[in-house]
């Protein structure tokens, strides 16, 4: 059984008496959706990816009119009235997007969504939405939650916080990998670095680490011997 808030949030109805929020930023491909994903997994609660929402935002202005105009015709006002179709439901272990009620996983990964989120996610309004609809989750439910400022802007008394990081070209191999399915060239990884290194300017004011966050450099280290570390430190915090 579910119950749904105003805001389009779809909450569990059996709710946890003492809820944890684990709270992991990062910078862009730094692995904080799919290691959050793993460690709810591991913890037996729900994920909860904020990147996911501001994607989904992107991806219904996208579909309105005037979307493949120029930046300018991007305001603040027209986001958040096409967010007005997106909505966060559980699945069995992640709170999931659908934008007018139908599933947009593919979408939110598109081209254009990736052009054009990192505006959307300077926006002061979009940003106060998702924050929104993220403490929705946490709501009397623990929940494992990746952002950029999840431990500092809307989370600053998690029990646990984490901050992520790794070396830009290896941030860049991994994501290749990922999207390729295969080892990708030199050249490649170059490329995509220099890609990443700009994004990571364009969204330095957004990505946070709290002062009494946790890093951990994932440069060196497998998937699964981060999401050993952190259950670890989740399950000493009561997680």
């Amino acid at each position: 059984m579910y119950r749904t808030l105003d805001s389009g949030v779809i909450l569990p109805a059996s709710r946890a008496e003492r809820p944890v929020v684990i709270a992991i930023d990062g910078p862009a491909a730094s692995g904080k959706s799919s290691t959050s994903k793993w460690v709810a997994e591991r913890l037996g609660v729900h994920h909860a990816d904020s990147g996911a929402l501001y994607r989904a935002a992107t991806a219904s202005r996208l579909r309105a009119p005037g979307a493949l105009g120029t930046s300018e015709s991007w305001t603040e006002q027209s986001v958040l009235e096409a967010a007005r179709a997106v909505s966060f439901v559980p699945g069995k272990t992640s709170f999931e997007v659908r934008i007018n009620d139908a599933p947009a996983d593919e979408e939110l990964r598109g081209a254009g969504v990736t052009a054009n989120v990192s505006l959307v996610a300077r926006m002061p309004g979009v940003r106060a939405w998702v924050n929104e609809r993220i403490r929705e989750c946490a709501r009397g439910s623990s929940i494992v939650v990746d952002g950029r400022d999840m431990g500092t802007a809307v989370f600053p008394d998690a029990a646990l916080k984490i901050f992520l990081i790794a070396d830009p070209w290896e941030r860049a191999r991994r994501r290749l990998v990922q999207r390729l399915e295969r080892s990708p060239s030199e050249d490649e990884i170059a490329v995509e670095t220099d890609d990443i290194v700009k994004r990571d300017a364009k969204d330095a004011t957004q990505t946070q680490q709290a002062s009494d966050a946790i890093l951990i450099d994932t440069t060196y280290l497998t998937q699964a011997e981060q999401v050993d570390r952190i259950v670890a430190l989740a399950r000493a915090v009561g997680g």
